[in-house]
């Protein structure tokens, strides 16, 4: 059933040995190179050129075709626009999460399906689904199911819990079920060592080898505000824009006692409040308010009712699962309670939900509800929730 499989080739190491297994295996392999950015750096060196020419260079070794594929236009309308209104309103984006819904997993999907003639696509991604690594345990009949990596560290169903199960059910990760030493030394016992020694790409693509705070600068315009502190009300310094803070982020501001962290950004009086501490009690909460959840399946028994259904979330992809209770709001936005607070839960960042091993999916946070504190003094949640 599955003859024709396109394959994403980055220049890496993961998706040179995804599709060495492929070739082995004896699928009618494509390599796809996807051009999503025009990055070059102050020098005039393209890193993307790099990446292609390694690209090539794989395909070559493997005797495979390789097609390049610009998807620069979808990218900076699709991911990148949205990244910079996100910025501009104080919000903290998820670049990554956005990439792999709107480019990898539709546009590419697409564009291999009824283009190239994919019977499905493959991708170097360390997770895994319920259909098998190489779709070996297909059924037509059954419903596809995201699950974790064993690599802990890899593991990256975070990032892909809002793709389609139409696309994720023709996908295959051939080195899911492996760690990335194991992956690394493959690469070396079949000749492709040069990808094991290449340096991994970290960060956001389009950022590149400046710092994030000379890029975004480039895009959004300076806008100086006051730093108040939380508990005086008082001002304790200046700031040159929202978009340069996060939510949880250490300040620098000198001549306090001990160093501030952002607590909130108001956008209409842009003040940032911040707190003394890193882990001063208001930057704790253990409750969530998101927008509309994207389910590749939904939670067993959630419902618009209010039914509580029990998970486990997470809204940074390195740390523990927390469990959790999730209800569901008449407008199908998420309310979830958390069984402990959480330090710095972040509008725009994503909720991501599982049980066991199963990703479900996740949901943009609109706001974290009102810390514990707050709620131990008496202060109702909705003057709280509208601050």
């Amino acid at each position: 059933m599955f003859r024709r499989v396109v394959v994403g080739i980055s220049g890496g190491v993961d998706s040179a040995v995804s599709a060495y297994l492929l070739k082995k295996r004896g699928f009618e392999v494509c390599g796809a190179f996807m051009k999503n950015w025009d990055l070059i750096d102050e020098s005039g060196y393209c890193s993307g050129e790099q990446d292609f020419e390694d690209a090539q260079r794989l395909c070559r070794t493997l005797n495979i075709p390789l097609e390049e594929i610009n998807f620069v236009k979808d990218y900076w309308v699709e991911v990148f626009g949205n990244f910079l209104k996100d910025y501009e309103a104080g919000i903290t984006p998820n670049p990554d999460i956005l990439c792999n819904r709107h480019i990898k997993f539709n546009r590419f999907f697409h564009h291999a399906r009824e283009r190239l003639g994919a019977d499905a696509i493959a991708t170097g991604h360390y997770a895994r689904t319920n259909f098998g690594p190489f779709l070996e345990r297909y059924n037509e009949n059954e419903k596809v199911r995201l699950l974790m990596a064993p690599d802990p560290i890899k593991d990256q169903t975070f990032f892909l819990s809002q793709i389609s199960a139409e696309a994720l059910r023709r996908t295959m990760f051939p080195i899911g079920a492996l760690t990335k030493p194991q992956v690394k030394q493959l690469a070396i016992e079949v000749g492709l060592e040069a990808y094991a020694r290449k340096k991994e790409s970290m960060g956001i693509c389009f950022v590149g080898k400046r710092s994030f705070q000379q890029f975004i600068g480039e895009y959004i315009e300076t806008k100086p505000g006051p730093f108040v502190d939380v508990d005086s009300g008082r001002e304790v310094g200046q700031h040159a824009g929202l978009h340069h803070w996060t939510v949880g982020q250490k300040c620098k501001i000198g001549g306090c006692p001990q160093p501030y962290y952002v607590l909130r950004k108001h956008r209409e009086s842009n003040v940032i409040e911040v707190a003394s501490g890193h882990d001063h009690p208001l930057l704790y909460t253990d409750m969530v308010y998101t927008e509309r959840p994207v389910w590749i399946n939904a939670p067993p028994g959630l419902s618009s009712e209010g039914r509580v259904v029990r998970c486990e979330f997470r809204f940074q992809h390195t740390k523990p699962l927390v469990g959790c209770s999730v209800i569901e709001t008449h407008g199908r936005q998420l309310f979830v309670k958390l069984d402990r607070p959480l330090r710095a839960i972040t509008p725009g960042q994503y909720a991501v939900f599982y049980r066991n091993e199963e990703c479900f999916g996740s949901a943009r946070i609109l706001q974290p509800g009102p810390s514990t504190v707050y709620r131990a003094a008496g202060v109702s949640l909705k003057s709280e929730a509208s601050g």
